[in-house]
């Protein structure tokens, strides 16, 4: 398999962080999407951002910036189904997918998703640690882009019920301080973030 494409997910209305896109947020002096594409870009050949708010904010980033393709942000699926339309474009049979608001992202992420994906390529393969799937934090077959529109057309929102569904493997990763897949949703966790960094 071709290294895939990655699209970070930085799409969603970050409610628990009072609004605004979080990715924007500071972390050590640098915005937290920046601490994420630290991590993943050395991983990758084509790298974009998934964000629904102005392009301009995120036009510093150099990188492609594409918002969903289906409208009123329904949830992170349809960052995947945005995912798989760009990687479509580009020949590509898998895309891979980071939440932008993971700072400590593993630094083999996208080898190991890939690895995994050599046993079942026609399936998802989703990362894990601390016995809990990441479902955002995926690498995912784009010939199951139909499939997910159909089931986003018929209401499907959450990331597990359609991963389920898509019959999704998981790859365990070990287990850090702080957990390498740890999210930034509120205030609070950016002050984790900022003391684990510092």
């Amino acid at each position: 398999m071709r290294p895939p494409p990655v699209m970070i997910l930085a799409g969603g209305a970050s409610r628990r962080m009072g609004g605004g896109d979080k990715g924007l947020r500071m972390l050590a002096g640098r915005p937290l999407v920046a601490h994420v594409i630290d991590r993943i870009a050395p991983q990758c050949d084509d790298l974009a951002i998934n964000t629904n708010g102005a392009a301009a904010d995120f036009a510093g980033f150099g990188l492609p910036l594409l918002p969903d393709v289906i409208p009123d942000r329904p949830g992170p699926l349809a960052g995947v189904l945005t995912a798989m339309d760009w990687a479509l474009q580009g020949g590509h049979t898998h895309v891979a997918t980071v939440p932008g608001d993971t700072p400590f992202l593993p630094g083999d992420l996208i080898p190991q998703l890939m690895l995994a994906a050599e046993a079942s390529a026609t399936t998802p393969v989703l990362a894990q640690s601390g016995g809990r799937v990441h479902p955002v934090a995926g690498l995912w077959p784009v010939a199951l882009r139909d499939a997910l529109a159909q089931a986003l057309a018929t209401g499907t929102r959450r990331m597990t019920d359609w991963t389920a569904q898509a019959g999704a493997t998981a790859v365990p990763f070990p287990d850090t301080t702080p957990d390498a897949f740890f999210n930034v949703n509120t205030p609070e966790d950016l002050a984790t973030a900022e003391a684990a960094i510092g």
